[in-house]
């Protein structure tokens, strides 16, 4: 016998300006305060298998006995457990560690200063990652796309709601499925003092985040050959779910406000409503979600909180997006060398007014045919393209500009372009992290054993030995 739903006594129902509060309060009035959160992603590898062949690493036998051996330099487990209980994530000191659908692990940052912090966090994580992982056999990946795995080959984590995201994904994009279990990132996360100067960072991190793409191009490879693309995980991103993800063409178009960015988060369907700890698929924009609640299993009518807003915030997945700080997106994950140079860049760029200017001049006349033209250049030939070559040289010139302006020093004297040295040097050579890599392994690889191992060596790193130093390649 069917029932009527029931409307329990709950706190005032979530209203419009409760949304764009979100982002007000994240507001950091003076600049001298604002920071620079970092993010890195990596593929686990498996190398004890009887024939020699790594193998992508599983929960139980090997991600979770990191989980555990993390604890030992200060590591505490997450509040966020998995279907059965399972501890998936770590946090220390403003930082966490957090699983990806398919075993990628994590890091993301706490707010600092500078980008020499930066570095010495990431020397420190690589250092403790290095120490957990020998031992179990463990080699971890910094690319933009598993080399040589199968979607079928990655194992699955146990985190609820990344069942409802493999149900729902699929349905909308292609690719979904190959974004969550063979795609790894290297973000990063700015402040902004105002609703304007928010508007004018957004509007530089969304028109720049193309060539982003090209710098960090670090996936050349689908299956064991070279794919066609510079980077494979920027190709997947653009078949994933055209609701939620791309380039956000209102940045360039109308005049900025938190109200225009809720009204597109308001319109893109939820993935789930959670109630203590449980995801209840639910795929309608958040705007009906407001207006009209979820009756959850019990036939309880569940109200649109500011956690349901803030969670939601965190699944909409464009190039930059709110959350509420600004997040950069468009970059694969690159290895020790490369890392910092990404936080550096986009630093350079959003914090140095005249860096912004001179970066925004490069793509301020691309109507929204051409943005799209230049982000398919960008992940298909990166800096192999002689204008996209230019385009970056220029971008990178303006980042160095603005960090030196900056002037935020070491203990050495040093700036924090000399992140940028590296990177800098491979670009003008007409290169990406892609073309390195190809040099290294081949065109085709393979998937036996002896190209797996190729992959392994060319792609990973090591966290023993660093210092404060750029971080170096394994």
């Amino acid at each position: 016998m069917s029932r009527e739903p029931i409307e329990l006594d709950a706190a005032p129902p979530l209203q419009r300006e409760d949304l764009t509060e979100l982002f007000r309060r994240a507001e950091r009035p003076d600049p001298a305060t604002h920071m620079v959160g970092t993010e890195q992603e990596k593929f686990g590898l498996w190398l004890g298998h009887a024939d020699g062949s790594p193998r992508p690493a599983n929960y139980q036998d090997h991600i979770l006995p990191v989980l555990i051996g993390l604890q030992s330099y200060g590591w505490r487990p997450g509040a966020d457990r998995g279907t059965d209980g399972e501890m998936i994530a770590l946090e220390r000191d403003g930082a966490t560690i957090t699983l990806e659908p398919g075993g990628q692990l994590e890091l993301s940052g706490k707010p600092l200063l500078t980008i020499h912090q930066t570095c010495a966090e990431f020397s420190e994580h690589f250092r403790e990652i290095d120490a957990v992982s020998r031992p179990l056999g463990l080699a971890w990946l910094a690319t933009g796309f598993h080399p040589f795995a199968t979607r079928e080959e990655i194992p699955r984590m146990p985190k609820p709601r990344y069942a409802v995201m493999q149900a729902y994904l699929p349905t909308r994009g292609a690719m979904a499925l190959d974004m969550m279990l063979r795609t790894c990132t290297v973000q990063a996360n700015f402040d902004y003092a105002s609703e304007a100067q928010c508007g004018q960072r957004f509007r530089l991190a969304m028109g720049l985040s193309a060539l982003a793409t090209a710098i960090f191009g670090n996936s050349p490879y689908q299956e064991g050959a070279v794919s066609g693309f510079a980077t494979m995980r920027s190709r997947v991103w653009s078949d994933v779910d055209p609701d939620r993800c791309g380039i956000l063409e209102f940045a360039f178009h109308e005049p900025f406000s938190y109200e225009r960015y809720v009204d597109w988060a308001l319109a893109v369907p939820m993935f789930f409503v959670r109630r203590r700890g449980r995801y209840h698929p639910f795929h309608r924009p958040f705007a009906e979600f407001m207006r009209d609640g979820f009756v959850d299993p019990d036939g309880v009518i569940q109200r649109a909180t500011a956690a349901d807003w803030a969670l939601h915030l965190s699944t909409v997945f464009p190039e930059a997006r709110l959350k509420p700080f600004i997040e950069v997106r468009g970059a694969d994950a690159v290895g020790s060398r490369y890392l910092c140079a990404l936080p550096a860049m986009w630093k350079g760029i959003l914090y140095d007014e005249d860096a912004g200017a001179a970066a925004w001049e490069l793509v301020a006349e691309l109507d929204d045919g051409q943005r799209l033209a230049l982000w398919d250049e960008c992940r298909r030939h990166s800096v192999r393209s002689p204008r996209v070559h230019q385009l970056c040289v220029r971008l990178l010139a303006s980042a160095r500009a603005g960090l030196n302006r900056l002037d935020q020093r070491d203990a050495q004297g040093r700036s924090e372009a000399r992140f940028l040295d590296a990177i800098e040097a491979l670009i003008q050579s007409g290169r990406c992290p892609a073309d390195e890599a190809i040099e290294a392994i081949g065109a085709a690889a393979g998937r036996d054993g002896a190209g797996r191992l190729a992959f392994t060596r060319a792609f990973h790193f090591a966290g023993a030995g660093v210092s404060d130093d750029p971080l170096p390649d394994a």
